[in-house]
C-alpha cells in the first residue's frame, strides 16, 4: 500500500496537471456546450477508459517501447494530431447546438460517437502514455509491497481525479451553453475558439 503522504502528493500533482488547458478539456467542454451534458459525460467516459488503458499499457512497458522506438512514437503522434484536426474541422462545420427534439436512437448513436471521440482523443496521444510512465514511478516504493498493487492503486486514483475534473468541466460548460443559446455571435466565437484550440494542440503534438 502507498503511504498517505505519497498519495496526497500524487493527488496534488494530478490536480495541477488536470487544471492545465489541453485537448481533453477542450473536447469535453465543446461537446457539453454543443450537445449537452449527457454528450459531455459520454466524452468524459471515453477519456476515462483511455486513461485507464494508458496506465495499464505503461505498467506493461509499452511506454518504454515508444521511447526506444522513435518511428512508432512518430506514427502515434501524427495519427493523434490528424485526429484532433479532424475533430476541430467537424466542430467548425457542425451547428452550434444539437437539436433538442432529436430522436432517442439518434441521441444514443450520438453519445456513442462522443464516447469514441473521447477515447481516441486521449488514446492517440502518446504523451499521455509517457506521462503515466514518468509520473507513476515517482510515487512507487518497492519496499512498501507489491509494485503491481501500487501501480493499480495510483492508476485508480488518476482515473478518479481526472474524472472529477471532467465532471466540473461538463457541468460548467453546460451552464455556459444556456447563455450562449441567447447570443448567436458568442456561439460563433465559441466554435472558432474551440476549433482553433484543438488545431493548436494538434500542431503542438506534431511539432514537439
Amino acid at each position: 500500500m502507498i503511504s498517505a503522504h505519497l498519495l496526497l502528493m500524487f493527488i496534488v500533482a494530478l490536480i495541477i496537471v488536470c487544471a492545465l488547458p489541453g485537448a481533453d478539456m477542450a473536447l469535453v467542454m465543446q461537446t457539453s456546450m454543443g450537445r449537452g451534458a449527457r454528450s459531455g459525460f459520454a466524452a468524459a467516459g471515453g477519456l476515462g477508459l483511455a486513461r485507464a488503458t494508458h496506465v495499464t499499457l505503461s505498467a506493461c512497458g509499452l511506454a518504454a517501447l515508444l521511447r526506444n522506438a522513435p518511428w512508432l512514437y512518430e506514427i502515434v503522434r501524427y495519427a493523434g494530431a490528424a485526429y484532433l484536426t479532424w475533430i476541430a474541422v467537424q466542430i467548425f462545420r457542425s451547428p452550434a447546438f444539437a437539436m433538442p427534439d432529436a430522436a432517442a436512437d439518434t441521441a444514443t448513436r450520438g453519445h456513442r460517437t462522443d464516447f469514441v471521440k473521447g477515447l481516441l482523443t486521449n488514446l492517440l496521444n502518446p504523451k499521455a502514455l509517457l506521462f503515466c510512465s514518468v509520473l507513476l514511478p515517482q510515487f512507487i516504493r518497492p519496499e512498501l509491497g507489491s509494485v503491481w498493487l501500487q501501480v493499480a492503486e495510483l492508476g485508480v486514483v488518476l482515473v478518479i481525479v481526472c474524472a472529477l475534473f471532467d465532471v466540473i468541466y461538463v457541468l460548467g460548460a453546460a451552464r455556459i451553453a444556456v447563455w450562449l443559446r441567447r447570443h448567436p455571435l458568442a456561439q460563433t466565437v465559441q466554435k472558432w475558439a474551440f476549433s482553433s484550440a484543438l488545431i493548436g494542440f494538434a500542431l503542438r503534438l506534431s511539432l514537439d
